[in-house]
C-alpha cells in the first residue's frame, strides 16, 4: 500500500546557508524558529523574492490574530502605504510578521483594508537564522503537513 505523500512536504537542504542577522536588521522571533524580516523586506523591494501581494481585511485580520504590544509612541511616524508582510508558519496558517503597528493604525483609523505580501512557508525558510532552525523548521512544517492530508 503506497503512502500519501504532501506535494509541500520540504526536504532538507544539506547546503542550507543560514540568513544571517548584520547589525540593525530586525528578526521575528517565534520559539526557536527566528526569522531575518529585513532580509525578507530587501528583497521583496529589490525583486528577488516573489511574493503574493494581498489585500486583507483589517478588522477580521485583528479578531482572528494575536496583536502584539504597540510601541504608542511609534504610531506618529507610521507610514500606511507599506505593505505588512505576513508569513505561512504551517499550513495555510499565516502570521504578521512585519506591519503591527500598520495594522494597528489602520484599525484605529477605520480603513476596511491594508495591502499585504504574503510568504509561502518555503519562502520563508530562507530566512532563517541558523541551520538548526532551518532544521527545526522543515520538520515542524512537515509534522503540520501530516495533519492535512
Amino acid at each position: 500500500m503506497k503512502t500519501f505523500q504532501h506535494p509541500r512536504l520540504m526536504k532538507v537542504d544539506p547546503e542550507f546557508v543560514p540568513c544571517k542577522q548584520m547589525i540593525g536588521e530586525e528578526i521575528w522571533r517565534n520559539g526557536i524558529m527566528h526569522f531575518n524580516v529585513s532580509r525578507i523586506i530587501d528583497d521583496i523591494e529589490s525583486g528577488k523574492l516573489r511574493v503574493i501581494r494581498e489585500t486583507i481585511d483589517v478588522k477580521k485580520w485583528s479578531r482572528i490574530h494575536s496583536s502584539s504590544v504597540i510601541n504608542e509612541e511609534h504610531m506618529p511616524n507610521v507610514v500606511l502605504s507599506r505593505p505588512i508582510i505576513q508569513a505561512e508558519i504551517r499550513h495555510d496558517m499565516f502570521e504578521l510578521i512585519d506591519g503591527h503597528h500598520r495594522l494597528e493604525k489602520a484599525k484605529r483609523e477605520g480603513l476596511e483594508f491594508i495591502d499585504s505580501f504574503k510568504l509561502s512557508g518555503e519562502q520563508l525558510s530562507r530566512y532563517l537564522t541558523s541551520v538548526e532552525r532551518y532544521q527545526t523548521f522543515v520538520k515542524y512544517w512537515n509534522n503540520k503537513l501530516q495533519e492535512y492530508p
